[in-house]
């Protein structure tokens, strides 16, 4: 029986040493597993980006302003003479030419007035020559005594006499007839005559009432406001060479109208005014627009006096200029920045000065070097600092491409003169 008890004992004992063992080694093997796992993980690849490679190129640099047409000459018509209106001879608000018969006043008394000094005239020249004749006859005989100094005198006195009263008789005759062929009102250039403020039987009163006004339409003005800010910032860019431009007077414009047409001639810079108004600081300038429309009827031409239009400015260049797409730009708490690829391909975030838009670009003025490369795709992936994969932009070359002739985003006029 103690034999029996012994063996089972040892039986038990031996049992425990192998589980005991066998879990010391599945322990060892999961402790070797999770070793060699914490010591040699993948390495994730660097994030792709499509970035695009700076570089600099000549522009247009074309401003764009808001301005107002004008008459290239408005005639106001007014009467030399006071008197009754007896006719209106033209239409209001059709072309007139150039001699053609406006208005005209009642000419009778203006007739009669003529005619008398005309008379008058006639007499002085008579009593003129009355006085010559008295003085040939009584200078000959002082020689010979039969006469006195007084009646030579006299005879002298009556001559300068009758000369001045025929001089202020002649100069009634000239202001009588000036008087009587002004009755008769014209048109002294060609263009289109507005409204009349007179009619048959009015009185008007000399070169005070205004009757009406003709509006020379060929060429046709605009003028524009510049403002001073404006002014300032493109004399640094000139003295800079940061833009080039051709004589100040031979800088053109493009007008546009309210509904978005173009104008389909260009005008030329003829004036730009000599000070600053201070009221609004800003330099009025004008241009001069062709309009070989200005002869059509009313309503079939472009152009009336008082329109309001843009005028976008043609002649400026900005030269090595910096162009990058909208979407490498982003706005931050300082500004504007871009994400720059650096050394080692890690991002650097720059921060650029975004002045202006030239079609889905942006005009960089500092902060970006010609041969940078920019993120334009992948934000998402990076942070600063970090090495990415960089390729070029999907959607384009790897160079930023040149825009279009004028800005299509917010102009400067926008920015300059809100």
């Amino acid at each position: 029986m103690n034999s029996a008890i012994l063996r089972s004992v040892s039986s038990h004992v031996d049992n425990r040493k192998t589980v005991i063992r066998r879990s010391v080694g599945l322990l060892l093997i999961f402790l070797a597993g999770c070793g060699q796992g914490a010591t040699s993980p993948p390495a994730p690849p660097p994030p792709t980006v499509e970035v695009v490679t700076v570089t600099t190129q000549d522009l247009p640099d074309e401003p764009e302003f808001i301005g107002q047409t004008e008459a290239f000459r408005p005639v106001e018509i007014r009467s030399q003479v006071t008197g009754i209106i007896k006719k209106v001879f033209f239409t209001e608000g059709r072309n007139v030419k150039k001699g053609d018969r406006l208005y005209l006043i009642d000419p009778v008394p203006f007739k009669g007035a003529y005619l008398s000094a005309k008379a008058r005239v006639t007499q002085a020249q008579a009593r003129l020559v009355q006085a010559k004749q008295d003085f040939a006859r009584v200078k000959p005989l002082l020689e010979e005594q039969a006469v006195s100094q007084k009646d030579v005198d006299d005879a002298v006195a009556e001559g300068l006499a009758a000369k001045a009263f025929m001089e202020a008789a002649q100069g009634d005759l000239v202001k009588s007839r000036f008087d009587l062929s002004n009755t008769l009102i014209v048109a002294p250039i060609g263009g289109r005559i507005s409204k009349s403020r007179f009619y048959e039987g009015r009185l008007v009163s000399a070169q005070t009432d205004l009757m009406t006004t003709i509006d020379q339409l060929d060429p046709m003005y605009v003028n524009m406001s510049v403002p001073e800010t404006y002014l300032l910032r493109r004399r640094r860019e000139l003295a800079a060479h940061r833009v080039q431009r051709p004589d100040l007077f031979q800088l053109r414009g493009i007008m546009t109208f309210a509904d978005g047409s173009v104008y389909p001639h260009e005008g030329k810079l003829d004036f730009a005014d000599v000070a600053i108004r201070s009221e609004t600081g800003t330099l009025q300038g004008r241009f001069a627009f062709p309009n070989p429309e200005a002869d059509l009827a009313p309503g079939k031409s472009y152009l009336y006096p008082g329109q309001f239009v843009r005028i976008r400015l043609k002649g400026y260049v900005r030269t090595e200029a910096i162009l990058i797409p909208q979407r490498a730009v982003q706005q931050g708490p300082k500004g504007t920045f871009v994400n720059v690829i650096g050394p080692d391909d890690k991002v650097e975030v720059r921060e650029v000065n975004a002045t202006g838009w030239r079609g889905g670009d942006w005009l960089i003025e500092e902060g970006l070097q010609p041969g940078e490369q920019l993120v334009v795709e992948g934000f998402h992936r990076i942070q600063p600092g970090v090495t990415v994969h960089p390729i070029p932009f999907e959607n384009g070359s790897s160079e930023v491409k040149p825009a279009a002739a004028h800005s299509s985003g917010t102009s400067e006029a926008t920015k300059e003169n809100p």
